[in-house]
Order: C-alpha cells, then sequence, then structure tokens
C-alpha cells in the first residue's frame, strides 16, 4: 500500500507540473484584448522590446515556480511519513529527553530542518531566477541570512503550534480543533501586533521618512482622510531588489505606512503621493481588520475540515503512513499537508477578496488625489520594475494576484479621466 501511494504521488505531481507547464508556455495568452492596444495599458506603449520579452519570460518561469512549490511541500511531508522518517524524529525526541514539551520541540527541529534542506533547491532557483532578470540585488550571504531567519521563525512558530495541538488532541480528540481556534485568535492578534516592531526588523531596516518635505505632503494626505498618522516609514531593500512597493502592516498602535527606498528612488512626489491614498484607503475602508476577520473565520472552518480529513485519513491509511492514531505527534507532517492543501484551496477566494479591496483603494486614490497621469505612470513603473503580466494568464490571476491586473487599473484609471472629462464638458455647456 505504502509502495502504491507513493508511486501515485509523484505521478500525479509530475502529470500536474506537466499540465501547468503546458499551459504555461504553450496554450495560455497573454497578449493584450485588441480594444487595449495601443492604450496606455497596452505595455508596448511603455516597454520597449527587450523589456517586453523579459517579462515575458520571468513572468512564465516565476509562474511555473509558485505551482510546482505548493505541491512539492505536500509531497515531501507524504515522502516523510511513508518513509517512516516522522517515527524516527519521535524516537531521537524521546531519547534526548523526557519531558513530552521538549520532545515536541526536538521533533519538530527535524521535521523542520528535512523540510528547510529539501525545498532549499527550488528557494535558491527562484533566487537566482530574480537575480537573472534583474529584480533581485540581493547577494548571496544576505539572501542566505533571509533564508535562515525564515527558518528560526517557521521553526518556533511550528513548535508552539505542535506544541499546543497535541496537548489539546490528548485533552478531547473531537473538539480539539474548536479549542486550537479559540487559542489562535489572540496569538494571531499578538502575532500581527507584533510584526512591525520584532519581526519585520529583522529582515531590513526601518526609520521614518527621511525627507521631510514629502512626508509633510503624506501626513496633510492623512489629515484630510481624517487618519492619525505622525510618521510614514521606509525601509532599506535597493540593496535586495529592484521592485517596488508599499503597503499597511501591523494593527493598533504598532500600524504602520511603509515605503520601500527602491518606490522613493524611482517615483515622484506625485506618484508618492498616489499610492500612499491607496495604503490610507485600506485603513479608512476598515481592510486590515476585515481581513483578521475573513483570516479567523477560514483558520475555523480550516482546523474543522483539517480534523475531519486527519480521522478519515488515519482510520483508511494509517498503516501504510505509519500514523498509528490523530493524536500521536507522528501525524504532524500530515496536519501540515493537509493545512497546505486547503489554503492552497482556498487561495482562489482569498484573492478574489484581495482584489475588490485593492480595486477599491484604486478608487478611493484617484478620487483623493485626481492625478490619473501620477496614477497610471506609477502602475507603468511597477510593471516595469517587477517584470509583471500586464494581463496574465486566468489561472495565474486567480490563485496568485491579491491586486488586479495592471490591465484592469490603468483600464480603470483612463475611464476615470474620460468620465471626469465628460463631466467638465457637461458643466462648462450648462
Amino acid at each position: 500500500m505504502a509502495r502504491k501511494i507513493g508511486l501515485y504521488g509523484i505521478l500525479a505531481y509530475c502529470l500536474y507540473g506537466l499540465f501547468f507547464y503546458w499551459y504555461l508556455f504553450y496554450f495560455a495568452d497573454a497578449s493584450l484584448p485588441f480594444e487595449y492596444e495601443g492604450s496606455r495599458a497596452d505595455p508596448a506603449t511603455f516597454l520597449n522590446g527587450r523589456e517586453l520579452m523579459l517579462s515575458e519570460e520571468y513572468s512564465k518561469i516565476r509562474n511555473l515556480l509558485f505551482f510546482l512549490s505548493t505541491p512539492f511541500e505536500w509531497l515531501l511531508y507524504l515522502f516523510i511519513l511513508l518513509f517512516g522518517l516522522s517515527g524516527v524524529f519521535k524516537k531521537w525526541a524521546e531519547q534526548s529527553s523526557t519531558y513530552k514539551f521538549v520532545q515536541t520541540i526536538i521533533y519538530v527541529a527535524w521535521l523542520s530542518f528535512i523540510a528547510f534542506a529539501a525545498t532549499l533547491p527550488l528557494s535558491y532557483i527562484s533566487y537566482s531566477l530574480s537575480k537573472t532578470y534583474n529584480i533581485s540585488t540581493q547577494s548571496f550571504s544576505s539572501w542566505m541570512k533571509d533564508e535562515l531567519i525564515d527558518f528560526w521563525i517557521n521553526f518556533g512558530t511550528m513548535a508552539v503550534i505542535a506544541a499546543v495541538l497535541y496537548w489539546l488532541m490528548q485533552k478531547s480528540i473531537k473538539r480539539w480543533w474548536l479549542y486550537a481556534w479559540l487559542l489562535s485568535v489572540p496569538f494571531s492578534l499578538f502575532i500581527m501586533f507584533l510584526q512591525p516592531v520584532i519581526i519585520d526588523p529583522l529582515y531590513n531596516d526601518f526609520y521614518p521618512l527621511k525627507n521631510q518635505e514629502l512626508e509633510e505632503k503624506i501626513l496633510n494626505l492623512a489629515d484630510q482622510a481624517n487618519i492619525p498618522a505622525e510618521h510614514v516609514f521606509e525601509v532599506n531593500m535597493a540593496e535586495k531588489t529592484n521592485a517596488l512597493n508599499a503597503y499597511v502592516t501591523g494593527i493598533g498602535s504598532n500600524s504602520r505606512i511603509v515605503l520601500w527606498d527602491t518606490t522613493l528612488n524611482r517615483l515622484d512626489d506625485e506618484q508618492i503621493l498616489f499610492i500612499m491614498a491607496h495604503e490610507m484607503a485600506h485603513y479608512v475602508e476598515k481592510h486590515i481588520y476585515i481581513g483578521i476577520a475573513g483570516y479567523l473565520l477560514l483558520t475555523l472552518i480550516g482546523l474543522y475540515l483539517a480534523a475531519k480529513i486527519m480521522e478519515a485519513v488515519v482510520a483508511r491509511f494509517g498503516k501504510a503512513l505509519r500514523i498509528p492514531a490523530v493524536h500521536d505527534i507522528r501525524s504532524f507532517p500530515l496536519f501540515l499537508m493537509i493545512v497546505s492543501m486547503l489554503l492552497f484551496a482556498a487561495s482562489p477566494f482569498e484573492n478574489l477578496v484581495s482584489r475588490y479591496q485593492e480595486t477599491r483603494a484604486d478608487t478611493y486614490a484617484i478620487e483623493m488625489t485626481e492625478n490619473t497621469d501620477a496614477a497610471i505612470a506609477t502602475f507603468q513603473e511597477l510593471t516595469r520594475a517587477g517584470r509583471s503580466q500586464v494581463n496574465p494568464p486566468l489561472l495565474v490571476k486567480i490563485f496568485r494576484y491579491g491586486h488586479p491586473s495592471m490591465l484592469e487599473r490603468i483600464s480603470m484609471l483612463e475611464e476615470f479621466e474620460i468620465e471626469k472629462r465628460n463631466q467638465e464638458k457637461n458643466e462648462q455647456s450648462q
């Protein structure tokens, strides 16, 4: 049975990979609909021939890596179970300590190390790709440092999750998922509160915006939106990437609006003000808190489904997977695999909600700044810097895009500009 499961797993992964290779490189059409040709959304109007070619190449390879990496994680956990490595990790943990909590930490340490080592080649391929296409400017040592920080943060988080989960399973085999969710609420909020001041600075240096004249303009914009902002933060990303970004992070008193220094270096003040108005819209429309509520709801549903699926899988395939019971720590790779699958399955819905919120933020920003030229130029520069497709294939958009495509965003701005001109003509004629 174990051999069959392993063989079917490899076969399914190969067929899945071949499908997406065929879809991305031969079937999917990312060309612009003819009605948009020559418009400001047409990449041919703001990218040269080489930039167009590189954007298409980079996007296809990057998208393929995305679709291959997540199922590779599932396959990894499956083979950790089939080869009995999960049982080996448990045995080593029991030999190292008599304390249950310490045993769990040691088990998770071994599991985390194997997962990190197995997925590192894919991470390196992604890093090398971004270097080749001049997205990343990061040195190997700096990249490796970030990978190791990721490892320790993930290990610490997984150790806490595993210790709590399997303690709850021992106490209540039927309702552990509900108690786990109740505990996840304060834990998630605590992590979100700490992230801007504890976690993010592990990767980069954050400081108040150095351009005081620009900061004053941004704070005036915030005042118009009734946002109690005192500082805008910038982060030194130029030593790592040529891409541009700005975002809102954190909750409560630790919430921040952050600008990458690459954005400051490549966009003018009017373009940056449009970006800031966009980020302020997320605050005004409570998108962060709506996102938290949605995340907690999905977590509740996900934990319930994970519990039911684990019970069914262990009952049917427990012997082949070498899992004697759901509440045995050896089932942890199965839990991680199921959660990863559920997250992947839920991503189209999450992205759909995110795209709606981003469209709302774009609308708010353009109504606030009323500068369509700056807004369109911003999106064009974001496309150039990130080597992204203006009109991505459907499956890529569904599974990867938390923002509307650049075609949609620029077209919306052009429509806004036309409506504004028509409105002005009507007012003048009256």
